[in-house]
């Protein structure tokens, strides 16, 4: 049997039997550990459930924050990391309001369901750092109307695992060397273009988005792909999809 490591004090995701058996390892060695969970209500720990964040111990359960105020942390995934980053230093700072000011405050990073900007109704988010199909799923998961950016060159598997999300889908724009696999997948589920460039994605995406009937649209750039057929890297990508919709809201205010 593996020697568990001495810890002072630890915090554990405990949404998953591994990460589970992490957490009551650690307990029994007689380490200071905290359990985080998304999505279920604990006894004792930190708890994101039903949009809020809570802190539950022996003097019971408060609530933190609701979790619509971090707004640069969109999604469930994210709702983890504030439960995590809570959990890590609550010891630390005795003033719960000024974690959740500092949660809420968070700008979020670049190429990581970043938004970027606004036109009219349409919101753009970039999330270039999403390489293959389980980061995209993230993304897709948080958005109702999805005007997808998708493509790069291919990774194992492809996008069939996305198929739960492809009701969020109003339509595709696919790019670079995986377009034509990705095109199979979609065809007969989602509507999709054949757009070739990123430039001409979004240019595409969000003329479609400004004429549909989606009160909140979204121009999301996840492309569920490397980026090295078209681009040096994920960064690259990100940075000229963001000088495109920049393009664009200068020729919105220009005319």
């Amino acid at each position: 049997m593996r020697a568990v490591p001495k810890v002072g004090q630890a915090v554990v995701g405990v949404d998953d039997g591994h990460s589970s058996a992490i957490f009551t390892s650690l307990s029994g060695s007689g380490a200071a550990t905290t359990p985080v969970a998304v999505g279920k209500v604990l006894g004792r720990g930190v708890f994101a459930v039903d949009g809020a964040l809570y802190d539950a111990g022996s003097g019971g359960t408060v609530k933190v924050m609701e979790l619509d105020a971090a707004q640069n942390l969109p999604g469930a995934h994210n709702w983890q990391n504030i439960a995590l980053a809570y959990a890590a230093v609550r010891t630390l700072v005795t003033d719960r309001r000024a974690i959740a000011g500092a949660i809420a405050s968070f700008p979020g990073l670049a190429h990581r369901m970043e938004a970027v900007g606004r036109i009219g109704k349409i919101s753009f988010v970039n999330d270039s750092k999403a390489t293959n199909a389980d980061a995209a799923a993230k993304a897709l998961a948080v958005y109702p109307d999805i005007f997808w950016i998708a493509g790069g060159k291919p990774k194992e598997g492809g996008i069939e695992s996305l198929t739960p999300f492809f009701e969020r889908i109003r339509r595709a724009y696919l790019i670079g060397e995986a377009a034509p696999q990705f095109a199979r997948t979609l065809d007969g589920k989602v509507l999709y273009a054949m757009a070739g460039t990123l430039e001409r994605a979004v240019e595409m995406a969000a003329a479609d988005a400004e004429a549909s009937a989606s009160a909140t649209p979204v121009v999301l750039l996840s492309p569920a792909c490397a980026s090295y057929d078209q681009f040096r890297d994920f960064e690259q990508r990100g940075d000229v999809f963001r000088a495109t919709v920049a393009k664009l809201q200068s020729m919105r205010v220009a005319s």
